[in-house]
């Protein structure tokens, strides 16, 4: 399973680091390319590094979510290479790569791309190693996010408590692969654990 988790964490990093490169030097912040119609959009924004566009605030909370991150992630690999050295269920092992790899995807934002890119505006697209110097020090870069699917765009009824009339859009957080790296592994992660615990249950009663 070591071949097969390097594959797919090599993968994911590189579709997810090439689309990433690709929007920070080819799309101003705020652009948006309609690829289905209004409920599938290549959507240009940036955030501090949180999942699917939150935000973290201030300098403090940045370097403190780097950080943790790094810290999370080496436990994460950790965790996958003793699973591999016992040989555990696939599917599991599966699952804990792409988390990885999702988790570390962002994180090369974070630690990176404020070293390598000038700073994205609604004016101007990035340049790839700028003579001044990136927008920001090593742990402060933002994460490129691309991927919009506002759905479903109405109103709230009139009669709705506290939101009456207000815009309701779903899906509205704006995400990237390494987002639906680590939903995707968590999905899997659930079905795999679910899955084991059904076997268990039938060999028991049987």
């Amino acid at each position: 399973m070591l071949k097969k988790s390097l594959i797919i964490i090599i993968a994911i990093l590189v579709v997810d680091q090439i689309l990433k490169f690709w929007i920070k030097t080819n799309m101003h912040l705020g652009e948006e390319i309609h690829m289905l119609g209004s409920w599938f959009i290549i959507h240009f924004t940036e955030n501090e590094g949180m999942a699917f566009g939150f935000k973290f605030a201030g300098d403090y909370g940045k370097l403190a979510l780097s950080i943790f991150r790094i810290i999370a992630i080496a436990a994460i690999g950790y965790y996958l290479w003793s699973l591999i050295k016992r040989e555990e269920n696939k599917t599991f092992i599966i699952s804990i790569a792409v988390i990885f790899a999702g988790a570390l995807g962002n994180m090369i934002d974070s630690a990176f791309y404020g070293l390598i890119f000038s700073s994205s505006n609604y004016h101007e697209v990035a340049r790839f190693m700028p003579e001044g110097g990136g927008y920001t020090p090593f742990l402060y870069g933002k994460v490129v996010d691309m991927f919009y699917f506002p759905i479903i765009q109405t109103n709230y009824p009139e009669w709705f408590p506290l939101l009456s009339g207000q815009r309701f859009i779903f899906f509205r957080p704006v995400f990237n692969i390494a987002d639906s790296a680590i939903t995707v592994g968590v999905t899997l992660l659930i079905i795999s654990q679910w899955t084991s615990l059904f076997k268990k249950k039938a060999a028991a009663s049987a």
